[in-house]
């Protein structure tokens, strides 16, 4: 198997622990980083999962950012990693909540099985909880490309989002 998401999820730290804050930026104003730690639990292939994975995130202009997630799934069988680039537009405005709206592509990686390629879109709300923190509420649709639903139980998913962040 392709071990280019554990590259990734060296990458992304490297560049976390890289990011020096110039100018202040606001939580979604150009220049702001994003980083994102995850630890969770999921289930597959009728096997338990802990799911540990890292992000980044850069804001290229007021409001839109692009971002890189990698995603370990252990503990299951068959091992399963996933790189989701993505993009984010979050509409800002002078109230504490800011909408957002993003599309990304997943790659999942799968021990001994095809990969699997999905496309989907989220869409949301951020809470400002402070000058470089926020909460965000949300929903994301994911639909994976040649999907055969005799092998998996679905070929697309809607699931909630919870996010608590931190700009730097």
């Amino acid at each position: 198997m392709n071990r280019t998401p554990q590259s990734i999820l060296l990458l992304i730290t490297f560049l976390l622990l890289l990011a020096t804050p110039g100018a202040r930026a606001g939580a979604f104003d150009k220049g702001a980083v994003h980083g994102t730690v995850m630890l969770g639990s999921g289930r597959a292939f009728g096997d338990n999962y802990t799911i540990f994975g890292l992000s980044a995130g850069y804001y290229v202009l007021d409001g839109l950012e692009i971002s890189l997630d990698a995603e370990v799934w252990s503990g299951g069988n068959p091992r399963i990693e996933q790189l989701t680039p993505g993009i984010r537009y979050v509409i800002r405005n002078a109230s504490r909540i800011n909408p957002y709206l993003g599309a990304f592509y997943r790659r999942t990686y799968i021990a001994d099985r095809e990969d699997l390629d999905a496309t989907g879109y989220r869409l949301g709300a951020y809470f400002n909880t402070g000058r470089a923190s926020f909460l965000g509420l949300g929903a994301v649709f994911i639909h994976y490309r040649d999907c055969s639903e005799t092998v998996y139980i679905s070929c697309s998913d809607t699931y909630p989002e919870f996010v608590l962040g931190f700009t730097f």
